[in-house]
């Protein structure tokens, strides 16, 4: 795996500085990593107008299309996708939502019908209001929460890319976690 990392590093720098060549040879590389985090994006919901491969190619695209983007490193580049990949689902779950709203609708009455209620999915538009939130609490949190969920860094990595100690990453998460389900309750309620 160090040769992996070390080589998507060097592949991330070359991008960055301009070889379009670079993007092809890293893609194979980080395709199974962004695809994992796809589904952990996917974690729960149950829209199959969507799907994590899809997410990936169209996140992939949408790196490509910025060429000032500047990447440090692997960790720093999952960061990256990861939160692009969080912004695609977001706008596709506030597409959904709003054709929900009308259309095809039609009135059916339940009186006489057993019917068994179905697990809820989490709100992804939501959290991401929940997230946002707690950007402009505390950016630094934010930020962890995006390193730990939607890339599913471990605490050690997410330690690493933010410059910290892993206590340090292991209380903001508590505190995060606190923060983003005092929002998500108060949406509910």
């Amino acid at each position: 795996m160090a040769t992996d990392a070390s080589t998507i590093t060097r592949l991330l720098v070359s991008w960055r500085e301009g070889d379009g060549e670079a993007a092809n040879q890293l893609m194979p590389l980080v395709y199974g990593e962004l695809r994992a985090i796809a589904r952990r994006q996917f974690r729960g919901l149950d829209d199959a107008t969507l799907q994590p491969t899809a997410i990936v190619h169209e996140a992939f695209l949408k790196l490509e299309r910025h060429s000032r983007l500047v990447v440090q490193d692997r960790h720093h580049f999952f960061a990256i996708a990861a939160k692009v990949m969080r912004q695609l689902v977001v706008d596709h779950a506030r597409k959904r939502v709003a054709n929900k709203r009308g259309g095809q609708l039609r009135m059916v009455t339940l009186d006489d019908v057993d019917v068994a209620a179905p697990t809820r999915a989490p709100d992804i538009v939501a959290l991401d209001r929940a997230l946002d939130r707690l950007a402009r609490l505390d950016e630094s949190l934010s930020r962890l929460v995006e390193l730990r969920f939607f890339a599913g860094l471990s605490v050690e990595e997410t330690a690493d890319v933010l410059g910290c100690s892993s206590r340090t990453v292991k209380r903001d998460w508590r505190k995060a976690r606190a923060l983003i389900y005092a929002e998500l309750t108060a949406d509910n309620g």
